[in-house]
């Protein structure tokens, strides 16, 4: 890289490129919104009120929206709006697929680091303690917690981004399930078991359960979100 006039610098590559635009910005807070279950399938995301709340220009909000649609987060509907896309069986299938190719590959790793191993028994309490509560959305974002944690020994920006954004995806099919609780307590034991598992060093035994966890979850989540598609389908 040169100066202005043609000498060398030692400052390296300052395009702007290498930073996130402010509409970059913008669709990571949606879609952290989307992640934590505070936007809902099928909702409309107004340009006016996005603008106000994020001190942001229209302008920079449809650039925002640009982004989101690329991603499979919201759609455009000609003459009516943006809205949160309500995802589809298919896309269910898709993300258990790559879940079951890349959660297991932490486990090992795990058994080998206690504080690591901690965390995981830390957020089953953080779910126990929300299902008390019968706040069955945290008990979710906990079930989502533990499985991304299950794959930070890996140590990838690039993995943990897909992550945020399969788990956005999930929630949104978590939000069409007629009975929240039904959906996320069967999950609280399961969970602690892996746990359990990891933290007593027994690798083998923790791929297996979750194995068994995610066959069972595809199959939960799957059945919800096609008795979701049968309900828009007859109006």
């Amino acid at each position: 890289m040169a100066d202005l006039d043609g000498k060398p610098n030692d400052l390296g590559d300052l395009s702007v490129a290498h930073y996130p635009s402010m509409a970059d910005q913008a669709a990571s807070i949606l879609t952290k919104r989307i992640a934590d279950g505070l936007l809902e399938p099928g909702r409309q995301l107004r340009e006016d009120q996005l603008a106000t709340a994020l001190g942001i220009s229209r302008n920079t909000v449809r650039e925002a929206f640009r982004v989101l649609i690329h991603e499979g987060f919201v759609v455009r509907e000609p003459f009516r709006g943006v809205f949160v896309r309500i995802v589809t069986v298919a896309d269910v299938s898709d993300i258990f697929r790559t879940r079951h190719v890349l959660e297991p590959i932490g486990v090992d790793p795990l058994t080998r680091d206690p504080a690591a191993a901690a965390k995981l028994l830390e957020i089953v309490a953080a779910a126990d303690t929300a299902a008390a509560a019968g706040d069955w959305r945290d008990v979710g974002t906990a079930n989502l917690d533990l499985h991304k944690a299950l794959v930070e020994p890996c140590r990838s920006v690039r993995l943990d981004r897909l992550f945020t954004r399969l788990f956005a995806e999930l929630r949104l099919a978590f939000l069409l399930a007629d009975d929240a609780r039904a959906m996320h307590e069967p999950y609280l034991a399961w969970n602690k078991s892996i746990a359990e598992l990891i933290a007593g060093g027994r690798a083998a035994a923790a791929k297996v359960e979750l194995t068994r966890y995610l066959d069972h979850a595809e199959r939960q989540v799957i059945a919800g979100v096609a008795r979701a598609e049968e309900k828009l389908a007859k109006g």
